[in-house]
């Protein structure tokens, strides 16, 4: 399992993935916003998303787990 954490402090404007979908390296699978900026996360590994941690409009820091992978 790896987990795909939030780089910057900020809100989660969209999340693009939902529990099941397959994903590969390079994928945005969470879109933070932040000092008015989108700020793409993307995935480091392949994967199916297995749980999403976060919520749209939801305030993370950096370092938060948004979505586990299996």
């Amino acid at each position: 399992m790896s987990e795909i954490e939030a780089h910057i402090t900020g809100t989660v404007w969209k999340i693009e993935v939902k529990p099941g979908d397959s994903i590969e390296e390079g994928d945005t699978v969470v879109i933070l916003e932040s000092m008015k900026m989108e700020m793409p996360v993307e995935a480091e590994d392949d994967g199916v998303v297995k749980e999403i941690k976060c919520a749209e409009g939801q305030s993370v820091h950096e370092g938060d787990v948004l979505v586990v992978l299996e």
